[in-house]
């Protein structure tokens, strides 16, 4: 195992929060500072970021301001939204769509050059920021990764996947134990010393056999952040997007949300509506609407987007990677609705990190969608994921890059994590949507933990049973239907939000015996 020294920030993760953070610190460190970004595949490859289609939510008309778009933000949430995170989201949404649009993001224009917007669920006015109708995600990240990749200050390696967290004895992480594929690095585990780690390693969406995110995903940094200390808040909150296009594929082809924004119906096979006549139905907040199309697949009545009338011909140049999707299943959404189903697409839980990325571990950071900033609650708002990425992902960048590695400390020993063979990959995943999905009941989430439990038995070293273990006892406990969580056994909401924090048992141990050692430091 070799031993790399980095005198700069190391980010795991080149989606839109990774790289964000990434060009911010080379800013902030100027021309002799150095930045490693770590990433299992190839940029643009394997992250949610480049999959996004709707766009980036931010108050960029005349009629909007950023204190409506945080109100909607705290709607959306179920009563769980911190208020104050809203605020630092959503004040920072024209510059941060601005900065991207410098980096080259090519932003659809109105014809007066100002920024196009289109309406999404649970948005009072249009404000999502959309590129070439359905393309925002790619054509984004491809401007920021141009732009990453011009920067000789910013290393990226495209061939590594987090193991392992490195930590001291005081609790401080030091680094992360990377495993480096393909050449001569197949295969070798490599632990490279940092100042600060940036944890923007996606969410969870490959835990669940119904997905719309890259598989690949499956909470890794979650589980490895939690194992080493972090607080996990709310981790039971998964969003199901309700317009997967269901022709079978794993990952699902998403059905963006921008299509219902121009008047798209959802229907069952008999052609009534899902849920209702009123022309604002299926712009309801997505658990609502992913409940209704995932009850007429239950009731054998099926569920499509019809897109026939509101869209039409238009359908190749308005939504084109839509459009594309349709055509390689043999569907023609020009003539004919799109058949769907939810499928998880979005975790609001996560790592507890501030809006400049800190968790409560010195010298680790959490970005993007594995982190929980308080600024999605219970259910997201529609297309503020992009924002957040890019606005508190430079944040982090920022404050990563003012990080200076303490004086040296013996390391506590660290345990590399593994992956779940593919066969009890599969069996994880198909419990996770049957138990952990839509809809959830006290039966199905005891047998899926003590699925996991067996699992584990078997591969105590896999990642990801621990990110799922996370979901699943959050879920378990939560006994109330809030935002994307629905118990089926307790289908009311209670008077209260009160969120779900988790942490590690030893990491509680190690304080109470750090607090112990003090108060007799104190005596003596």
């Amino acid at each position: 195992m070799a031993r790399i020294r980095h005198d700069g920030p190391l980010i795991i993760g080149g989606g839109l929060a990774g790289l964000s953070a990434a060009l911010e610190a080379a800013e902030a460190l100027g021309p002799n500072g150095k930045v490693l970004v770590v990433t299992p595949e190839p940029l643009l490859n394997a992250c949610s970021s480049a999959w996004a289609q709707g766009g980036m939510a931010a108050a960029l008309s005349p009629h909007d301001s950023a204190a409506l778009h945080a109100k909607d933000t705290e709607g959306a949430g179920a009563g769980l939204v911190e208020a104050e995170a809203a605020r630092a989201l959503t004040m920072r949404g024209r510059e941060t769509v601005e900065w991207l649009a410098a980096l080259g993001a090519p932003f659809d224009r109105d014809a007066d050059g100002g920024f196009s917007v289109s309406l999404e669920a649970a948005h009072s006015l249009p404000r999502v920021a959309r590129v070439g109708g359905d393309g925002a995600g790619r054509a984004i990240l491809s401007a920021v990764v141009a732009a990453a990749r011009a920067v000789k200050g910013i290393e990226i390696w495209e061939d590594g996947r987090l193991r392992g967290l490195i930590r001291d004895v005081d609790g401080r992480v030091r680094g992360a134990v990377i495993e480096r594929r393909g050449g001569q690095g197949h295969g070798r585990l490599d632990e490279v010393f940092a100042p600060a780690v940036v944890l923007a390693t996606g969410g969870v969406g490959g835990l669940f056999e119904a997905t719309t995110n890259p598989s690949a995903l499956r909470g890794e940094g979650l589980a490895l952040a939690y194992l080493a200390g972090a607080e996990i808040l709310d981790p039971e909150f998964v969003q199901f997007h309700p317009t997967a296009i269901d022709v079978g594929l794993d990952p699902a082809p998403l059905a963006t949300e921008a299509l219902r924004g121009e008047g798209a119906r959802l229907v069952d096979g008999g052609g009534a509506f899902l849920l209702g006549d009123h022309t604002d139905a299926d712009l309801a907040p997505r658990d609502i609407v992913a409940r209704a199309v995932h009850a007429a697949r239950i009731e054998g009545r099926g569920a499509f987007l019809d897109a026939t009338k509101a869209v039409g011909e238009a359908f190749p140049h308005e939504f084109p990677a839509v459009f594309a999707a349709c055509l390689r299943a043999g569907l023609d959404p020009r003539v004919c609705p799109i058949p769907v189903a939810a499928a998880a697409h979005y975790h609001m839980g996560g790592i507890v990190a501030d809006d400049e990325g800190r968790t409560i571990v010195p010298g680790l950071f959490a970005i993007g969608e594995c982190a929980a900033t308080g600024v999605h609650g219970a259910n997201r708002l529609a297309s503020n994921s992009l924002l957040e990425a890019g606005a508190f992902g430079r944040r982090a960048g920022r404050a990563a890059a003012a990080e200076v590695q303490p004086e040296r400390r013996p390391l506590a020993p660290v345990q590399a994590m593994t992956d779940l063979p593919p066969e009890a990959l599969a069996i994880l995943r198909a419990a996770m949507t049957r138990h952990a999905g839509v809809v959830r009941d006290e039966a199905g989430l005891r047998a899926l933990l003590a699925l996991i439990n067996d699992l584990a038995k078997a591969h105590p070293t896999a990642a990801c049973l621990t990110a799922a273990r996370l979901v699943a006892e959050g879920a378990l406990n939560r006994r109330e239907r809030r935002g994307g969580h629905y118990r089926r056994d307790f289908p009311d909401s209670l008077p209260r939000a009160e969120h779900t924090r988790m942490r590690a048992a030893s990491a509680r141990e190690d304080e109470a015996e750090a607090a112990t050692l003090a108060a007799l430091a104190a005596v003596i």
